[in-house]
C-alpha cells in the first residue's frame, strides 16, 4: 500500500459529473484516477474562465452568461477520463477539454433560439435577455474561440473540430427540415441524435485518446461508444420528459410534447397508429389538442371558440394525454431502444484494457439509462 496516494474527496467531481456512485472508486488505482481527473477539471473551469473572456462589453457578458450558470462538464470529463488510458491529462488534453466545452456552449446559445427556448440552466435563456440576434453571433463567438483553441494542437484537431461542427450544423438542419418522402421517420429522427449530441460526445472521449498519446487502436472504440451513448442519453431524455416527477427532473411533464418537439415516443405512436386503433385515437388527440398546429391544416371551419380550443388546450387534458402516452407500449419501445444503445455502447469497449477506465466509462453508460427509473 502506497500511504502517500491521496483518498479520493468526498464528493468525487467524477462521480458526481458522470453520475456514479464512490464505491466504483474502491480500489487505490480508481481512487488516483478519479483525483487526476478532478485536479484536471479543476484547470479546465479555471481555463473556461478565461477563455470565454471578451474585451467588448457586450460580447464578454452574453459569452460567459451559460458558463456562469453552471453544467455538469460531461464532455471534459470524458476527455479527462480517456486521457487515462495514454499520457494522462497533459496540457493538450487540458486544451482539448476546454475547446470541447466552449463548442458545447455554443451549441446551446443556437439550441436555445431554434426551439425559442425561455430558460436555460434554471436561468431565463440568452436570447430572452438580449434577443435572437446577440445569442446567435454569442453562439458564433464561442465556435470561433473554440476552433482558435483547437489550433493550438494542430492540424488533425482543427480537422476533427470542423468535422463536429459539420455533423452539429447537419444534426440541426435535418431535424429543422424533417425527414423528405421516402424517409424512415424513426432513422432520420436516429440519425439527427447521433449528429446533435453523439458526435460531440465522441470527439471528447476521442480528444482525450489523441491528445494523451494513448494507442491509437483505442480511438474508434471510444469514438464508438461516446456516439452510441450519446444517442441512448437523448432517448431517456425522451422518456423523462414524459415523468410524472417533475422535482426530480426539473420538467414539467410533457414539455417536449407541449412545445411541438417530435421525440421518439411520438414517432413510435404514430407507427402503432397505423394498425392499432387505441393508438391511432391517442395519436390524433395528441396532434388536436396538445402539439402546435398549423391552422390551415385544422380541417374545422373557422371558428373562434373551436380555434381557441385546440391552439390553448385545458391543462387537464393536456396532462392526461401526457399521462396516457407515459404508460403507452411507444414509450416503452424508447425506452427499451435507449437501452439497446447503451448495451452497444458498452460493447464498443471491448478493445480497451480491464481497468478503472473500462469500469467507470461502463458505469456511466449504465447511470444514463438509470436515470429513468
Amino acid at each position: 500500500m502506497n500511504p502517500s496516494l491521496p483518498v479520493a474527496r468526498r464528493g468525487s467531481s467524477l462521480a458526481s459529473n458522470l453520475g456514479l456512485s464512490e464505491r466504483v472508486f474502491a480500489s487505490p488505482a480508481d481512487r488516483a484516477m478519479a483525483n487526476s481527473i478532478d485536479a484536471g477539471l479543476e484547470r479546465v473551469e479555471d481555463g473556461l474562465v478565461q477563455e470565454v473572456r471578451f474585451t467588448d462589453r457586450i460580447a464578454d457578458a452574453s459569452t460567459r452568461y451559460l458558463l456562469e450558470a453552471g453544467g455538469k462538464r460531461v464532455r471534459p470529463m470524458l476527455t479527462l477520463l480517456t486521457a487515462q488510458l495514454g499520457d494522462g491529462v497533459t496540457d493538450d488534453v487540458i486544451i482539448a477539454a476546454e475547446a470541447i466545452e466552449i463548442t458545447h456552449l455554443a451549441s446551446l446559445y443556437h439550441d436555445d433560439v431554434m426551439d425559442e427556448s425561455d430558460r436555460r440552466r434554471g436561468v431565463p435563456s440568452a436570447q430572452t435577455v438580449w434577443g435572437n440576434s446577440v445569442a446567435i453571433l454569442t453562439g458564433d463567438l464561442l465556435f470561433a474561440r473554440a476552433s482558435q483553441l483547437m489550433a493550438r494542437l494542430g492540424e488533425r484537431a482543427i480537422r476533427m473540430q470542423a468535422d463536429t461542427f459539420e455533423r452539429l450544423v447537419l444534426g440541426q438542419l435535418n431535424e429543422t427540415v424533417g425527414p423528405a418522402d421516402g424517409d424512415d421517420p424513426i432513422e432520420h429522427y436516429i440519425q439527427v441524435l447521433a449528429d446533435k449530441t453523439g458526435s460531440l460526445i465522441a470527439a471528447a472521449a476521442q480528444s482525450g485518446i489523441i491528445f494523451s498519446n494513448a494507442d491509437r487502436a483505442f480511438e474508434q472504440p471510444i469514438i464508438s461508444f461516446g456516439e452510441k451513448i450519446g444517442v441512448a442519453f437523448q432517448l431517456i431524455d425522451d422518456v423523462i420528459d414524459l415523468s410524472q416527477q417533475p422535482e426530480q427532473t426539473g420538467k414539467v411533464p410533457g414539455t417536449d410534447l407541449r412545445a411541438g418537439v417530435v421525440t421518439l415516443p411520438v414517432l413510435r405512436l404514430a407507427e402503432l397508429a397505423k394498425t392499432d386503433a387505441a393508438s391511432a385515437a391517442l395519436f390524433e388527440r395528441i396532434r388536436r389538442d396538445v402539439m402546435p398546429v398549423d391552422l390551415a391544416e385544422a380541417g374545422d371551419p373557422v371558428d373562434t371558440n373551436t380555434l381557441a380550443s385546440r391552439i390553448v388546450p385545458s391543462r387537464e387534458t393536456v396532462d392526461a394525454i401526457v399521462a396516457e402516452l407515459r404508460e403507452h407500449e411507444a414509450t416503452r419501445a424508447t425506452l427499451a431502444e435507449a437501452h439497446r444503445w447503451a448495451r452497444d455502447a458498452v460493447a464498443a469497449l471491448a478493445p480497451l484494457p480491464d481497468g478503472s477506465v473500462k469500469k467507470a466509462l461502463t458505469r456511466f453508460a449504465d447511470t444514463i439509462v438509470e436515470r429513468s427509473n
